[in-house]
């Protein structure tokens, strides 16, 4: 396999020095031990995630040779969302996926870096410790406020007051200028939250 993969002299010359000098056949960079049974299992597990597309095949819809029609679960609305664009927009989005050779990913950066944090945590939990009192206090002035007082403290403004008429208000809907609606009332009517928590919406 070596010879068909990497076709060059140096390689030719030692696969022949390793076939004469372990005519039995040997074994490299593996610690002393039997084999572990589960050894195919885990091996087809570390590929899936090795291969893994961005998007599941069984997620893409529909394709009639111009448009990629596909489904995925929004965090947004936490609702089963469909949407169709054009095949480049789709290749588009997938292989934005795809690292540049040589590009190294990684899950935890700065402090909470493996061995970063394997370095600072003792200096953390010793501040911690000096600081839990005050921390434990602030904590419970806080729980003790609504959202309604901390914005009054805040602003010296009610924010369920209407300022045209004054009359008491209750939130219905959120909408934010980048992301759009983030709460919605209606939705979380919808989705059952009061059924499941046993409260009961405004009116």
């Amino acid at each position: 396999m070596l010879r068909q993969t990497l076709k060059t002299k140096v390689i030719h010359q030692l696969v022949d020095t390793c076939f004469r000098q372990y005519p039995d056949g040997l074994v490299t960079n593996v610690q002393k031990g039997a084999v572990p049974t589960q050894a195919h299992s885990v091996a087809r597990y570390v590929a899936k995630y090795v291969v893994s597309p961005p998007i599941a095949v069984r997620r893409i819809n529909r394709y009639d040779g111009a448009q990629v029609t596909y489904h995925y679960r929004s965090h947004r609305t936490e609702r089963m969302e469909h949407d169709t664009v054009p095949v480049d927009t789709f290749i588009g989005r997938m292989v934005q996926h795809v690292m540049p050779k040589g590009f190294k990913r990684i899950r935890y950066y700065g402090v909470q870096a493996t061995k970063t944090f394997a370095k600072v945590k003792v200096m953390i939990q010793a501040a911690l410790a000096k600081v839990e009192g005050v921390i434990k206090g602030a904590v419970k002035i806080i729980a003790r406020l609504t959202y309604r007082q901390r914005y009054a403290q805040s602003t010296e403004r009610d924010p369920f007051t209407c300022p045209h008429c004054q009359g008491a208000m209750a939130v219905w809907r959120i909408w934010h200028p980048t992301y759009g609606v983030i709460y919605d009332e209606s939705e979380a009517m919808r989705r059952g939250t009061y059924e499941a928590s046993g409260q009961r919406a405004g009116p």
